[in-house]
C-alpha cells in the first residue's frame, strides 16, 4: 500500500464560546497519498474550511482550538510541532490557496513585493533571484505582461488574475501538498474552468498532492481520485471517486448527488433538494446528524453510527435509518 504524504487521525477541533466549547470537527480521519487529489465536499457549514485551517494550524486565535487528534505530514505530527517550525513546512512544504483572493493578498502591496517575499521568507536567495523566480512564477500560471503585474496592486486585476497570483504564491516553493479551499469560489464558469485546468496541469508537472474542498460534485468528479464527504463536522463516506459516484451509500451522498443538473433533467422541472438545514453547532446530537435533519426519532440520535469500510476503499457511517446497502457486521 502506497505510503500517506498526510494522514489526519481523529482530529477533534473545537471553538471557545460564551457557552463553552463547541466542536466544529469532531472525529475527522483521512489521508491522501503523493500526487493524488483528494476532494472534501459538503455543505456550507459542515467543516470542509475548517479542516483546511486545522491542518495548516490557522484556526482564528484565541477562539480555535485543537483538542485531540493527528496530523501526521511526512512522519511528523503538525499538532504537536512548535509555530517556529511549523512556519517553515507552512508555505514551504505546505501550500493554501484561499477561497476569496482579494481577502488572502494584501491590498496596500504590489503583486511582486507578495510573491518575492514568498520566495525570502523560505528560500536563501537574493533579492534579485526572488524577482527572477517570482515573473517565472506568474509565468507559470499563465498572467500575461508578466513584468508590468509585478507593479500592480491587487484591485487592479481581475478575479481571475487575482486567484492566479494566490495560486502562484502556494506553489511559489514547490510545496508536497497544496490544500485548495474553494478556489474557483465568485469566479465566472470559464474562468472557474480555467483555473481548475490550470491547477491539474500543475500538479502533473510538479507531482504535488492537493486537497480540494469544494461544495461541487461537478468539480470533484473531474478532478479528483477520492473524495470525502462531510456533514456536520463529520465525515459520512469516504471512497474512490468513480465507486462512489456509482454506488452512494449515505442518505446525505444520495441527496446532493440528486441535486446536480443533468442534460436529460426537463427544463421547467423542479431540481430534488434536502429538507432542513445543518444543525447550529451548539445543538448537534450525539448520534446521527443527518437523522437530527431529517427529524428522525429513536437511538439513532443518541448512539453515533460506527464507521466501516464496506467494499475495498468505500467507507461509510452505518447509520440504520442512513445507510443504503449490504448488511454490516458491526
Amino acid at each position: 500500500m502506497e505510503e500517506a504524504l498526510l494522514e489526519v487521525r481523529d482530529l477533534v477541533t473545537a471553538f471557545e464560546t460564551e457557552g463553552g466549547l463547541v466542536r466544529a470537527i469532531d472525529h475527522v480521519s483521512f489521508s491522501i497519498g503523493k500526487g493524488k487529489t483528494l476532494g472534501i465536499v459538503g455543505e456550507s457549514g459542515c467543516g470542509k474550511s475548517v479542516t483546511a485551517m486545522s491542518i495548516t494550524r490557522l484556526l482564528p486565535q484565541p477562539a480555535g482550538i485543537i483538542l485531540s487528534g493527528e496530523i501526521e505530514f511526512k512522519g511528523v505530527d503538525l499538532v504537536q510541532l512548535p509555530a517556529r517550525k511549523l512556519r517553515k513546512i507552512r508555505g514551504a512544504e505546505i501550500g493554501m490557496v484561499f477561497q476569496e483572493p482579494m481577502t488572502a493578498l494584501n491590498p496596500v502591496q504590489r503583486i511582486g513585493k507578495q510573491l518575492i517575499e514568498c520566495f525570502r521568507l523560505h528560500q536563501r536567495i537574493s533579492k534579485k533571484k526572488a524577482w527572477e523566480e517570482s515573473l517565472e512564477m506568474l509565468r507559470l500560471v499563465k498572467i500575461p505582461s508578466p513584468e508590468m503585474r509585478m507593479g500592480d496592486y491587487p484591485h487592479q486585476l481581475s478575479g481571475g488574475m487575482r486567484q492566479r497570483v494566490v495560486i502562484a504564491m502556494a506553489l511559489a516553493c514547490r510545496p508536497d501538498l497544496v490544500i485548495a479551499d474553494e478556489p474557483t469560489t465568485a469566479l465566472d464558469v470559464t474562468v472557474q474552468a480555467q483555473i481548475l485546468d490550470l491547477l491539474k496541469k500543475l500538479q502533473a508537472e510538479m507531482g504535488m498532492a492537493v486537497i480540494l474542498i469544494t461544495h461541487d460534485l461537478g468539480v470533484i468528479a473531474e478532478n479528483c481520485d477520492e473524495v470525502a464527504v462531510m456533514y456536520a463536522g463529520r465525515i459520512v463516506e469516504r471512497a474512490p471517486v468513480k465507486k462512489l459516484f456509482a454506488n452512494p451509500l449515505h442518505a446525505y451522498t444520495r441527496g446532493l448527488l440528486a441535486s446536480i443538473p443533468r442534460l436529460e433533467t426537463p427544463t421547467k422541472s423542479v431540481l430534488p433538494t434536502i429538507p432542513g438545514m445543518v444543525a447550529s453547532l451548539v445543538d448537534l446530537v450525539p448520534g446521527c446528524r443527518f437523522c437530527q435533519r431529517m427529524d428522525r426519532k429513536g437511538s439513532t440520535l443518541r448512539e453515533r453510527p460506527g464507521f466501516f469500510e464496506v467494499s475495498e476503499g468505500h467507507w461509510v457511517e452505518v447509520c440504520p435509518k442512513c445507510y443504503h446497502g449490504e448488511e454490516v457486521a458491526t
